[in-house]
């Protein structure tokens, strides 16, 4: 089932020459993703009921043509690509004239919300999104590459505000952290038409997060490592 709703966005939403920032973009994949598990009753107030709740695991976003501040946008998205612990849900972003101008893919897991641990992907569940066939970049999603060298590194500490209703630093979150962690050339480059955020661990309000950059492949590369050095996100700019 394609799932669809209309959008406007608002002063917050603009950045350069008015069209919208890549946290934007994130924004409204993310709630038009909710707006459709509320409505099959797989959203945030079912998840007491269920017993489980959706994490985002990566997300692979292309802007085609950024749009401007205060357009009305047609947002689109359906689930895909069901295994046993995962499943895929693509994106399509459409301005006021029709045109493709965003494309995007994201990989979900379930969690228990008792155990913490991941919860398998139920033939009910794949049922209620009447998954499709559809897809907006012919390959997968791959590893992500860590760069051998890194050659900005600073510390952050995440704040009360950082933190969502499901405890651990929000999904949007980890993008602004890239963005400070780049030099100032690659910080002006921005937007990047081209980002990837895969997430492996969360960040909680305890965590203290280290920061690291480099440049490879003709992209920058963003590591979060916790105080453990464990790696908390994958983030890559590219345009």
């Amino acid at each position: 089932m394609i799932y669809e709703e209309k959008m406007k966005t608002g002063i917050e939403d603009a950045g350069k020459n008015d069209l919208i920032t890549n946290r934007t973009i994130l924004r409204l994949l993310e709630n038009i993703g909710g707006y459709q598990s509320d409505k099959v009753g797989y959203g945030l107030l079912d998840i007491k009921r269920n017993g489980v709740s959706w994490i985002l695991l990566d997300w692979k976003v292309q802007v085609l043509k950024r749009p401007k501040y205060g357009e009305n946008l047609l947002v689109r998205t359906w689930g895909r690509n069901p295994k046993k612990v995962t499943v895929g849900r693509d994106y399509e972003i459409y301005n006021e004239n029709n045109e493709l101008c965003i494309i995007g893919t994201s990989k979900w897991a379930l969690i228990d919300i008792e155990s913490k641990k991941i919860a398998k992907i139920t033939q009910e569940v794949i049922d209620k999104y009447e998954i499709e066939e559809q897809t907006v970049f012919e390959e997968e999603i791959d590893k992500v590459n860590i760069p051998n060298e890194f050659t900005t590194t600073f510390t952050f500490k995440p704040q009360r505000r950082n933190i969502d209703v499901n405890g651990h630093m929000h999904n949007t979150h980890y993008l602004e952290l890239a963005y400070e962690t780049l030099p100032e050339e690659g910080y002006q480059e921005r937007p990047y038409n081209n980002f990837r955020i895969s997430y492996k661990k969360e960040i909680k309000l305890e965590d203290t997060i280290t920061c690291n950059y480099g440049y490879q492949d003709n992209k920058h590369i963003i590591v979060l490592k916790n105080q453990d050095n464990i790696v908390n996100s994958v983030i890559e700019l590219w345009n």
